[in-house]
């Protein structure tokens, strides 16, 4: 590093955060999205075995929308392991699968790193936040009865589950919920680095993703839950998902029924969705959405090719809003499942836990 970079750096009072997994589709996301932050400086990137001692720009296959950045590019990989050379970032954003992140992640935080994980490794721990910053922010108060020492593990929720949530968050709050039905089209991203074959998916559906159904029937209910005497009492809530993968590149679509707990009328549900804030919002954090929550008035939206990208990715599309003849209501979210869905929904829970 020449003497008017060291300089840079040690004039820059943000604060140092390493990647773990960076060469993958989600810690690519996270060096993408780190960039410029105003908080957080990308200082360490972590890979495996065969990439680790080289610069990030040989080890990564670049493939996201804007260029690699440059001090990114220059950084030596270092190894995930733990057990190797010691990370000097305390804060720690996790990209790693959920093999490799059930090694490694309570190590770390054993060490005294803040672990920011985007894998299920920890998600349903007891002890573990699994945080949508809008919908939960008192689950903060778990972090004060971890086992892990020094550190802590906050989790990030799968991927379609955070654009669900948003949505059933404030009719939760506002009319209760007894069921609700969903049926996900997620795109191919959301299977990582090299994805979907071709030949599977192209003029093709695939309605099974592994492990899917499960998170996406269990995961709400934690987040939705109240914070209780040595965990969370889980929100009473029956759900039924089915998850398919479909040809689109990114943004998971997801048809949802609800059933109230109390009769509402439809500018009712309207008005309570579309009047959703959190506690981003209030705070002002840099990766929040001014609106979590953007409802739709078109009858053929949302489109992942048009309204993936709204608020950067961090928030969720909400259309055709209509009674439901089985249930109450039914309507049709999108939400960017590597923004908002994981390594934006990550850092909007690392800038959470720090205001």
């Amino acid at each position: 590093m020449s003497q008017a970079s060291q300089a840079a750096t040690s004039q820059d009072r943000r604060i140092p955060v390493a990647v773990l997994g960076a060469t993958g589709s989600v810690g690519q996301r996270f060096v993408q999205l780190l960039d410029g932050h105003p908080w957080f400086r990308v200082a360490e990137l972590t890979a495996s075995e065969r990439s680790a001692g080289k610069k990030y720009r040989e080890a990564a296959s670049w493939f996201q929308e804007t260029p690699m950045p440059d001090a990114a590019a220059e950084l030596e990989v270092l190894p995930t392991d733990p057990r190797s050379k010691p990370l000097a970032s305390r804060l720690l954003f996790s990209a790693l699968d959920s093999s490799a992140a059930a090694e490694v992640e309570a190590p770390y935080a054993r060490r005294g790193h803040v672990v920011v994980s985007n894998a299920k490794s920890h998600r349903m721990d007891r002890d573990v936040p699994l945080l949508v910053p809008e919908v939960n922010a008192d689950h903060l108060a778990l972090v004060g009865g971890q086992s892990n020492g020094p550190g802590a593990i906050l989790a990030n929720p799968n991927c379609s589950t955070i654009g669900l949530v948003l949505a059933l968050a404030p009719l939760y709050r506002t009319f209760g919920l007894e069921a609700v039905s969903v049926v996900t089209m997620q795109a191919v991203s959301g299977a990582g680095i090299p994805g979907v074959p071709s030949m599977a998916i192209l003029d093709n559906l695939i309605p099974h993703i592994g492990g899917e159904e499960d998170k996406l029937e269990t995961e709400p209910l934690k987040i939705l839950g109240q914070v209780a005497e040595g965990g969370i009492d889980y929100a009473a809530i029956k759900i039924s998902a089915a998850c398919n993968r479909v040809p689109v590149i990114d943004g998971h679509t997801e048809c949802v029924s609800v059933k109230l707990s109390r009769p509402a009328s439809l500018q009712e549900v309207r008005q309570a969705l579309r009047e959703f804030r959190g506690e981003p919002q209030a705070l002002g954090l840099p990766s929040a959405p001014s609106q979590p929550i953007h409802l739709l008035e078109e009858s053929d939206r949302p489109q992942p090719r048009l309204d993936r990208n709204r608020d950067l990715g961090m928030a969720t599309a909400i259309g055709r809003l209509r009674p439901c003849p089985v249930f109450d209501y039914k309507f049709v979210l999108l939400t960017h499942n590597t923004l908002r869905g994981a390594a934006g929904g990550a850092i909007l829970v690392a800038e959470l836990a720090l205001a």
